[in-house]
């Protein structure tokens, strides 16, 4: 039997839903958010999902609100008797804990994970996980994608002299290093210390950038502290050019003011979250493409790598 399939969106994703929605050829199905006086909402959906494949669309950047409301459609959507719940995640929240790295922490992204098992999730997809491993605190399958496949054909479209892929720090050197293998470059890392959270004390660059094209890749950029030190290091030690590539625009704090004001020339993100505001060095290539075509392949039962360039 081949069940019906019916898109829907939470309110924090109807931006990136419309699309992906528009990609796939369908209308997104109707869903209503009731808000009481205290803040407490309600979800529900409006027409019947029994027995259907139902994909709901929502990125857990924050509030909380934004998981608390995909947590709830997804219990919502098991208690009207859908036949597949597919939570799709472009960007997940809380990925950042995924490991107990001092005492008495905890540990967000098995959490969530915890969460989405227990409301009724049978399967996740999402995009560019901090930590790979993450797809292991799951009991059911995870379409884990990347944003390799719409990054490099951008990047091979710049048609830079001397490109030379580069890690904004060490964990990166694995995402950089596959970039750079697939574009047959050079690559470069960045060493960090931190003091403390969204604070660098010192960096530098392992490797020559001197008349060089650089290229950082990243999963996130969140205050803009490490890539734009990192962008301005590397001009003033002789870069050509310096841009950034990073799939989830986070962008808190003085993100906006801190790219502005470097030596950056341009920052590629996806729309997996939205722009606060607009900036003239930041350029936004969409997701919903990938997305839908992988939404079609999963209800379909079909193969989904042919989607991956690099991993």
């Amino acid at each position: 039997m081949h069940h019906k399939v019916k898109l829907f969106s939470g309110s924090a994703s109807r931006y990136l839903a419309d699309g992906i929605a528009q990609k796939y050829g369908q209308d997104l199905g109707k869903v209503s958010l009731l808000r009481f006086s205290d803040g407490e909402f309600q979800t529900s959906f409006e027409e019947t999902v029994r027995g259907t494949d139902v994909f709901i669309i929502q990125s857990t950047f924050p509030p909380t609100d934004n998981l608390f409301e995909l947590l709830m459609m997804i219990d919502a959507a098991k208690r009207a008797s859908a036949n597949r719940i597919i939570a799709v995640m472009p960007y997940f929240g809380f990925a950042r804990q995924d490991r107990k790295d001092q005492p008495r922490v905890a540990i967000g992204a098995k959490m969530v994970a915890n969460l989405l098992s227990a409301a009724g999730a049978t399967r996740i997809i999402t995009m560019d996980l901090h930590a790979d491993q993450i797809q292991g605190f799951f009991d059911f399958p995870v379409d884990h994608l990347y944003a390799s496949s719409i990054f490099l054909p951008y990047i091979q479209e710049l048609n830079l002299p001397n490109l030379t892929m580069a890690a904004p720090d060490m964990g990166g050197a694995k995402r950089a290093n596959a970039y750079a293998k697939y574009l047959k470059s050079d690559v470069v890392i960045c060493y960090k210390q931190r003091a403390k959270a969204n604070v660098i004390e010192s960096m530098t660059v392992i490797g020559d950038v001197e008349g060089r094209d650089i290229v950082l890749v990243d999963d996130l950029i969140d205050t803009g502290g490490t890539l734009t030190k990192a962008a301005d290091m590397m001009m003033d030690r002789g870069a050509k050019s310096v841009r950034a590539f990073c799939t989830h625009a986070v962008l808190s704090g003085k993100a906006y003011e801190n790219i502005e004001k470097s030596k950056i020339t341009e920052l590629v993100v996806t729309d997996t979250i939205p722009l606060k505001q607009e900036s003239s060095k930041i350029k936004v290539l969409s997701v919903a493409d990938l997305f839908a075509k992988v939404l079609h392949s999963v209800h379909n039962y079909e193969s989904i790598s042919s989607n991956f360039i690099v991993s």
